[in-house]
């Protein structure tokens, strides 16, 4: 099974869970969600670093402790809702609580397959498909709408945006950075669409000339969670053949260190929406025409 796949069936497992337990709106409360499981949850001390959070198993007792030394609600309803992941999802327990502990790294911070599980199962929780949508279809695409939908849904701008970028129409890329390296990006199917894509890998460095090379070049900035704007032709940051202008938007995450860059864009990939809907109206008419 493919690991595109896996990540897929761990976000559906989590709302299918959701469905059963009759969870319809935002926000959901993974606390809430553990204790109807009997699962006990503390917080770490803060003084504690270094982990997200930890699965423990005695006999058939389950526990919960979350970090606390990073001061968002938003991280640690995701890093519980992370062990929820590893407690649900078929073969996580027996594969990774063989001594009784399991040690988690939450916040797409790894490549280890279980961890990616356990954070797709999150995002899947905290952010369902059908409410998330619908209600990022109340703004336009650009990181405000990430600041609502994280307010909305109780969840840290990062994993927001990452969920963002999954399940907007609009062209959307998310871009994580530490020190002008890149984390990770994500980017919409939209985004996708651009001939000869450039995908920007872990460890490279920040486009240079960008807004957002140039707040990664102020660390002071970035760690009072300055933020940057300004337009952008796509090519600087994904290469490809494409000329098109995106807004590039850049918020610096606090203590993190980290960057936040949405790139957005209503007019890349809309011509290939425009003829699948066109395809579509056409089909639709010729069946139409062959029942009357």
């Amino acid at each position: 099974m493919s690991r595109p796949f896996r990540l897929m069936i761990a976000r559906r497992s989590a709302e299918a869970l959701l469905k059963d337990e009759g969870i319809t709106t935002l926000p959901v409360d993974p606390f809430a969600l553990a204790a109807s499981r009997d699962i006990t949850i503390e917080g770490k001390p803060e003084t504690h670093d270094g982990v997200s959070g930890m699965l423990l198993r005695h006999g058939n007792s389950f526990g919960i402790i979350y970090a606390t030394h990073i001061a968002s609600e938003g991280f640690q309803r995701f890093s519980v809702s992370h062990e929820l992941g590893h407690y649900f999802l078929e073969g996580h327990i027996d594969q990774l609580l063989q001594t009784g502990v399991h040690v988690s790294h939450a916040g797409f911070v790894t490549a280890d397959p279980y961890e990616l599980e356990a954070d797709h199962f999150a995002a899947g929780l905290l952010m369902p498909e059908t409410p998330f949508r619908k209600e990022l279809e109340n703004h336009e695409p650009g990181l405000a709408t990430v600041d609502a939908l994280a307010a909305r849904c109780i969840t840290s701008r990062t994993a927001t945006a990452i969920r963002y970028a999954e399940l907007s129409r609009a062209a959307i890329a998310v871009v994580v950075s530490t020190g002008g390296v890149i984390d990770y990006c994500f980017m919409s199917d939209a985004m996708k669409t651009l001939p000869k894509l450039l995908w920007l890998r872990k460890g490279t460095r920040l486009p240079a000339g960008t807004a957002t090379a140039r707040l990664a070049d102020a660390p002071d900035q970035v760690r009072a969670g300055a933020a940057v704007a300004e337009e952008a032709d796509v090519r600087d940051w994904l290469g490809g053949t494409t000329k098109a202008a995106v807004s590039e938007e850049s918020v610096g995450l606090g203590g993190y260190g980290k960057i936040l860059t949405v790139l957005s864009s209503d007019v890349i990939g809309r011509e290939e929406e425009d003829e699948a809907e066109a395809d579509e109206d056409d089909l639709i008419e010729r069946w139409t025409l062959r029942f009357r």
